[in-house]
């Protein structure tokens, strides 16, 4: 009977990774081909087999989600006291609160693999703390403003935006670089798959930094200041909103933003990206949160509401984050209501953060920071090699090592990664300037010279004044095409002219436009 059962899970798991059915091979008269794809067809089973199999070892857990019994209960109604009974003792370990009312409002930062957290007071406290053991690393007193913080993932190396400059701190508090060039940093953004620290101060200037090599670039938005900054990790683009409603995407190798779309008809005040790189959110001042997918750049969805931060999960949830409230939203086309979490009357929620495989949501507010259990938030399953939530230092230091020499260029940041190793497509040849056509001609001339032979004619039609009447006529033909189409292009560009003038003018003026005579 066991198996039974263990054979029904193994063509269970086998069907998620088949490619569609068999194909039918008794209609095939050709016994050569039928031969070819019955061993095609058998080596596609052989490897879902073998992916079912491994698939046992290698994700060993599985994602689980809160689920209500009949139509009447919902999910959002439950409470983090239900769900903290209901779970084990290292899950519960996970809810608390640190209150710290002098020091706040907090904002903080994971690790990738959400082994550490970074945490920084707006009055100064700075703190590395110990997810696993739930113990403070290293805590120090800056005794200015700051303003954001931000893992750089190299030895726990960490980025804080302070009152003037943006300072990089060892894992021992011990203060290793000044950035004076950024400026006076709002937000920071870290590019792991490149190592550069990218920020935005209060001019509204761009600023990208390799903490590898030190190059540095600036870039001045010309949209003014804003605190709105996200990356997306999967092309590695800068997203940026700004109080006029558009959000702008940004790369190191352009002056100018990639794409600049309006969003929202009042200011951005939260964006974040979902972890597939396709879909983005969006939260405006008009109360309004938008879902668009930047595969079109259109708008899948508009939800009531207002939010203050936003973050995606690892599995897809969204937090949104607002006054003393936050929930969280499920679905894969369409999101609904999962879950909801008020604060204490008073706290002034400044961001939201989901730790990376775990099912926790970490809350900086105005008294400190939280942590709450998000049933189905986080990747179960993860490969040590990209992350490792239990790696030692030994292995720390071989990733440093793996990562920068496996690091990107800048040039690979760009809105669809996909072309990077396809080849360029033919382009049309572009139209030669006018010194390129007159050497062509030049040319033709030279060589027509050169290869005229008269025949020798009968007397009084062979004068030297004939003869050269001919070769010029000779020339004359050579030359013609490049005369002429000298003269069709002013032509054609008047042509062009005129129909984008026409294009240009809306509708209601087009009836005014001179139309031509019928003939």
């Amino acid at each position: 009977m066991c198996l039974q059962e263990m054979s029904e899970e193994l063509d269970l798991k086998m069907e998620k990774y088949l490619r569609g059915g068999a194909a039918n091979l008794e209609v095939l008269q050709d016994k050569k081909l039928k031969g070819q794809l019955a061993h095609r067809e058998n080596l596609y089973g052989k490897s879902a087999k073998a992916a079912a199999k491994f698939e046992k070892w290698l994700m060993p857990s599985e994602g689980g989600y809160l689920e209500a019994e009949g139509p009447v209960e919902k999910t959002w109604r439950f409470k983090q006291e239900d769900i903290g009974q209901a779970v084990d003792i290292s899950s519960a370990r996970n809810q608390y609160d640190v209150v710290l009312p002098e020091l706040g409002p907090y904002t903080m930062d994971f690790s990738s693999s959400g082994q550490y957290m970074a945490v920084a007071g707006r009055k100064g406290h700075l703190a590395i703390v110990d997810m696993k053991n739930f113990e403070v690393r290293r805590e120090f007193q800056v005794r200015e403003t700051v303003r954001d913080v931000v893992f750089l993932d190299h030895q726990l190396l960490f980025a804080a935006a302070q009152k003037k400059y943006t300072y990089i701190y060892s894992p021992e508090g011990i203060e290793i670089h000044c950035l004076k060039d950024h400026g006076t940093v709002l937000r920071l953004q870290y590019l792991k798959n490149h190592f550069i620290l990218a920020s935005v101060n209060k001019f509204g200037h761009l600023h990208y930094q390799d903490v590898s090599t030190g190059a540095s670039k600036s870039y001045r938005t010309g949209l003014g200041r804003t605190d709105v900054m996200r990356v997306n990790t999967v092309n590695g683009v800068v997203a940026l909103g700004h109080s006029g409603g558009t959000v702008t995407m940004w790369n190191p190798n352009s002056s100018a933003p990639l794409v600049k779309m309006l969003c929202h008809h009042g200011p951005v005040s939260a964006l974040a990206f979902h972890p597939n790189g396709h879909l983005m959110a969006t939260a405006g001042k008009e109360r309004r949160i938008k879902l668009w997918d930047l595969r079109k750049y259109e708008v899948l969805q508009t939800l009531p509401g207002h939010a203050n931060t936003l973050d995606f999960s690892q599995k897809g949830l969204l937090a949104r984050g607002t006054c003393s409230f936050a929930e969280i939203l499920s679905g894969t086309e369409h999101y609904s209501r999962y879950m909801n979490h008020s604060m204490v009357k008073g706290y002034q929620i400044k961001n939201l953060l989901f730790r990376p495989y775990e099912d926790v949501l970490g809350i900086g507010h105005s008294m400190g920071w939280s942590s709450i259990l998000v049933p189905g938030s986080g990747e179960p399953n993860f490969d040590s090699w990209v992350a490792n939530p239990f790696e030692t230092r030994k292995q720390r230091r071989e990733k440093e090592v793996h990562l920068l020499l496996d690091k990107l260029p800048p040039e690979t940041i760009m809105l669809d990664p996909s072309k990077i190793g396809t080849v360029k497509p033919v382009r049309n040849k572009e139209k030669p300037t006018k010194k390129e056509r007159e050497a062509e001609m030049e040319a033709a001339i030279e060589d027509v010279k050169g290869n005229i032979t008269l025949k020798n004619k009968t007397k009084g039609r062979n004068k030297p004044s004939k003869r050269a009447k001919k070769k010029q006529e000779i020339v004359t033909k050579v030359k013609r095409p490049f005369l002429e189409q000298q003269m069709r292009e002013p032509q054609l560009s008047r042509k062009k002219q005129k129909v984008s003038e026409e294009d240009e003018l809306p509708k209601s003026l087009q009836r005014f436009t001179r139309k031509k005579a019928a003939t």
